[in-house]
């Protein structure tokens, strides 16, 4: 849930780039450390990373001031993919706001996307986060490599899911800017519905996209 300090007038969303083992999460915060605007953002925070494996968490923060004078605060976390560190993965999940699913779009690597999205799913159920209404991406990943499913196909597998997709190839920052403005214009909607900004202030969805990246 997000939180409010009225003293600063700040409103603070925690957003978590889930999924699986080696998918890409923590090279999407890099690539997004590198592409928003130097003064509203922190440097990438990694707690405890070994052989490219993320085993706590990874946090990169983004503040800004929409144009109606809200100050915004994106805290963007990553989770561990190892499956073995489950319950560290539904603690950084707790009371987020926002998650991307980063899938890896190799066709081998369908049933890890699967049965992490699962894990997902069942996090959330357990602490008590409503999926449906939240802000929400499922980000295929690794489109610069041989052997991945055609944009149709992953359509077709995660109709049901009812999530937004988004394609990338994270590792040269193709598609990484694409599923975060996915993500805040969703963060965008529920800010909107809670404090009428486009009605009282006449802050629009692109205005308040452009605060966060800083152009």
């Amino acid at each position: 849930m997000a939180e409010y300090d009225q003293a600063k007038r700040e409103l603070c969303f925690k957003l978590v780039y889930d999924g699986p083992a080696l998918s890409g999460k923590t090279t999407n915060l890099i690539e997004l450390c590198a592409l928003i605007a130097a003064d509203q953002r922190g440097e990438i925070m990694s707690l405890e990373t070994s052989n490219d494996h993320t085993l706590f968490f990874d946090l990169l923060p983004v503040r800004f001031s929409a144009p109606s004078g809200l100050n915004i605060c994106l805290k963007l976390f990553t989770v561990p993919g190892d499956s073995t560190l489950d319950s560290t993965r539904k603690a950084v999940l707790s009371r987020a706001d926002g998650v991307v699913f980063v899938a890896d779009s190799q066709r081998n690597r369908t049933t890890s996307n699967d049965q992490s999205f699962e894990s997902l799913v069942n996090h959330a159920g357990k602490t008590g986060m409503a999926l449906e209404s939240m802000a929400k991406v499922v980000q295929f990943n690794k489109r610069d490599l041989p052997d991945v499913m055609s944009e149709k196909d992953m359509h077709t597998h995660w109709q049901a899911s009812g999530w937004p997709l988004t394609f990338a190839s994270a590792v040269d920052g193709t598609g990484v800017l694409e599923t975060f403005t996915a993500l805040v214009e969703q963060i965008y909607r529920q800010v909107d519905r809670r404090y009428s900004m486009s009605s009282k202030h006449g802050v629009s969805e692109r205005s308040f996209v452009g605060a966060a990246l800083g152009i």
